[in-house]
């Protein structure tokens, strides 16, 4: 079969062809119908400080994906071949205090698909039968369906908050930043504004409802743009969803007295925050968010997605047979794309 893998120690990734994995006797064989490019695909194909001591080579990339069951391991009980299905990413121990404890997407011993174990971006994956999560076909197409992995971080940040009537921000409008934005104006916030610095980005938040938004490379006072844009208010819940240090900085400059900071993005070093000022005088309250919670998230996910409260197609740039990964990686680089999807059956809708 095929399968973009990361072959050396170096940038770069291929398409190989490799043997179609056999289940193990807890395992399911998937034939992928789709699968979405991530953040940290683009990170494994530079092959960045994280990657190279994260990943270990050959390995199969891809962690977004959906699909159909072909065969299934010996000692499987609940799911069966036929079913379409998409993956929780996270492959958690379940023995663990947080796995007993019903916070597996805290475990410590996660292993995550396409990162520490063969992805989807291939025409055939091989996961354990309990990260599997049936879908209704008529309600979700595999392009949306492949997407519930990622959208779930975000019904995660969003769900730590109360949004109805409040000002919200959301710093960052990559694809877990639009997300956001499409939740919040479904959860009934009030004055919703985005900022990022590529333009592309920018116009997809005001589809999804951003009441406005601001490239912060053409304004010196951002937290000035806020408050103007606010009635000289600060906003009530702030998102920052980039990991960028500045626009770390900035949420908590926004933010009014007794808001909330919701923390998403991660930093590519460490940030400096004044606790004092920033803090402890602002009365904030500040939650780090990493993750889905498995599986009640997926539950909210599906159902937002069912029922059209939220639409996620605007934001799928293109849709790209598998040979042509390395078009959709560079279209992700440039800047000018959201979610690309690939589709190993080369059937694109």
């Amino acid at each position: 079969m095929r399968a973009v893998r990361k072959r050396e120690r170096e940038p770069g990734l291929v398409l190989d062809e490799v043997p179609v994995p056999t289940p193990g006797p807890d395992e399911v064989l998937i034939g992928i119908e789709a699968a979405s490019i991530c953040g940290t695909d683009l990170h494994i194909r530079r092959w960045d400080e994280w990657s190279s001591e994260r990943v270990q080579p050959p390995l199969t990339l891809g962690h977004e994906l959906s699909g159909t069951v072909v065969a299934v391991g010996s000692t499987v009980r609940d799911v069966a071949e036929g079913d379409y299905v998409s993956a929780e990413s996270h492959v958690t121990c379940g023995v663990c205090f947080h796995c007993r404890t019903g916070r597996a997407h805290m475990c410590e011993q996660t292993r995550i698909l396409g990162v520490d174990r063969d992805g989807g971006f291939a025409d055939y994956v091989a996961i354990p039968a309990s990260v599997v999560w049936r879908n209704d076909r008529s309600k979700l197409p595999p392009e949306i369906a492949c997407l519930q992995e990622p959208f779930g971080n975000a019904v995660f940040a969003t769900s730590t908050q109360d949004l109805a009537g409040r000002a919200v921000a959301v710093l960052g409008c990559g694809p877990v930043g639009l997300f956001t934005i499409a939740i919040a104006r479904a959860f009934g916030a009030g004055r919703l504004l985005a900022s990022d610095r590529v333009p592309f980005r920018l116009e997809l938040a005001r589809k999804l409802g951003a009441d406005d938004v601001l490239n912060f490379d053409e304004v010196e006072d951002v937290p000035g743009w806020f408050d103007s844009h606010n009635e000289e208010v600060g906003m009530g819940v702030v998102f920052e969803m980039s990991g960028a240090l500045q626009a770390i900085q900035n949420a908590f400059q926004i933010v009014r007295h007794g808001g909330n900071v919701v923390l998403f993005g991660i930093p590519a070093r460490p940030a400096t925050i004044d606790v004092a000022e920033s803090l402890i005088f602002k009365n904030l309250t500040v939650t780090a968010v990493n993750g889905r919670e498995i599986w009640e998230t997926w539950y909210t996910t599906r159902w937002l997605l069912e029922h059209g409260v939220v639409d996620l197609r605007p934001l799928i740039t293109a849709e790209l047979p598998l040979e042509q990964f390395d078009e959709a990686f560079a279209l992700l680089e440039s800047g000018d794309a959201c979610k690309i999807v690939l589709r190993p059956n080369g059937v694109v809708t």
